[in-house]
């Protein structure tokens, strides 16, 4: 009776082990913007359970192609995950769809009892732990370029400031403004954030949002359609 009894105390032991040691882990993530002349590149790398899961995005191609077909973006995507598969895709940012993406916003407000201090207080637990920011340019006129030199240092700096307020910034930003005294038009900017957020909390703030959404006639359902890209209906409207 005693081995009997000591097999299942032991595997309850382990289980609560292991998901301490999930729960006390963290989700890293890498961001970088860069753009230089006509090239852009966004890649976000995601790191969880000890780099046990891994998840690369990456936009190597932005095209502008005009007021009415909007931006073309190219999204490669890849990682390490017990269900996985690397695939690469085109999606046209235009009027249309940045439209579709608001609607979907308020949708998503309307679903959710209190989704606005669930996102803030989700945000205070991020710890950032780097953000450069640099940006090289040049306006083709040396007082022009001066003068656009400080108005940058002060809206990077507001930016700072005002990201400051939702998240935890572990480390001072450092902001590079470099202007380039030439009679040719250029620009070059690069900016890196780093930061990570608690496993334990990630999965409590999902508990959470699964209850506002609950408290909420057809909240559950909306976010599930939203999740798999085929939002309906707003369900407040559908209520009516």
């Amino acid at each position: 009776m005693t081995l009997w009894l000591a097999i299942p105390l032991a595997l309850l032991l382990l289980v609560i082990v292991v998901l301490l040691v999930i729960f006390t882990s963290y989700i890293h993530f890498h961001l970088r913007v860069c753009r230089l002349g006509k090239d852009d590149r966004i890649e976000l790398d995601l790191k969880a359970l000890f780099g046990l899961v891994k998840f690369h995005y990456e936009l190597p191609k932005l095209v502008f192609q005009g007021m009415e077909q909007g931006i073309k973006v190219k999204l490669e995507e890849s990682g390490i995950a017990p269900i996985r598969k690397d695939q690469d895709k085109d999606e046209q940012i235009d009027k249309e769809s940045v439209t579709r993406w608001l609607k979907n916003i308020r949708k998503a407000i309307k679903a959710t009892h209190g989704l606005n201090k669930w996102l803030k207080d989700t945000l205070s637990h991020v710890e950032i732990t780097k953000l450069d920011w640099s940006t090289d340019f040049s306006l083709g006129d040396a007082a022009y370029t001066a003068t656009a030199a400080g108005a940058c240092w002060g809206l990077k700096w507001t930016l700072a400031g005002w990201i400051s307020r939702y998240v935890r910034l572990k480390k001072s930003p450092r902001m590079f403004v470099a202007p380039v005294f030439s009679d040719e038009i250029s620009f070059a900017t690069e900016a890196v954030c780093v930061g990570k957020l608690s496993m334990g909390h990630a999965v409590y703030s999902g508990l959470r949002l699964l209850r506002r959404a609950s408290k909420v006639q057809g909240g559950l359902r909306y976010w599930k359609e939203l999740l798999s890209r085929n939002p309906a209906v707003s369900p407040q409207k559908e209520a009516d």
